[in-house]
């Protein structure tokens, strides 16, 4: 073999060689990118109804965006609005928030970001709960916050740190550094 020959060999050899350490720290770049987690279901314009063992109507949501993920059961809601009926199927409460998370396996809704919980029929003495953040049992109809909590009623305000609130007992308990106004009738 003459200097050329082996010149040229080496060359293409030491090219080949080359070409193949990029290829490596690519892929290894690649597989080091995090992966992004893809929703398995999107719904726009949201419409659902859950139903209770007796076949009555436990709860109703509808947001304008949701995304479920099932590898680990949980549902992303953009505005999501919940209609919540307690055992006795009276005077349900309509809650509202800017962002929601189903936590499918323990039946918990967690609701962030000017969250409001309303009540349907205007003769209820509590019309109206304001807070930042609120967890929603969904199971047992309960409602827990350790956020400020702003409360409007036929004839009072009060607000407080914290808030435990019962839809089936119909009873709400806030926390801490709770005051209120009361107008006589």
């Amino acid at each position: 073999m003459n200097r050329v020959t082996i010149a040229i060999v080496l060359f293409f050899g030491t090219a080949l060689y080359l070409y193949w350490q990029v290829q490596v720290k690519q892929s290894q770049k690649e597989n080091n990118l995090p992966s992004v987690e893809q929703p398995d279901y999107v719904a726009t314009d949201l419409r659902s109804a859950e139903f209770n063992e007796q076949g009555l109507i436990s709860s109703r949501v509808t947001a304008k965006h949701m995304e479920h993920y099932q590898d680990n059961n949980v549902t992303l809601f953009t505005q999501p609005v919940y209609i919540v009926y307690g055992t006795d199927r009276t005077s349900p409460w309509r809650i509202t928030a800017e962002k929601g998370q189903f936590q499918k396996d323990m039946g918990k809704v967690y609701l962030q970001g000017d969250v409001t919980l309303q009540a349907v029929d205007l003769q209820e003495p509590l019309q109206s709960v304001n807070t930042n953040a609120l967890e929603m049992d969904l199971i047992t109809k309960t409602m827990t916050t350790e956020e400020m909590v702003y409360i409007k009623g036929n004839s009072f305000n009060s607000q407080g740190k914290g808030m435990f609130a019962d839809k089936n007992a119909q009873t709400i308990r806030l926390n801490s550094q709770v005051t209120g106004t009361y107008e006589a009738k």
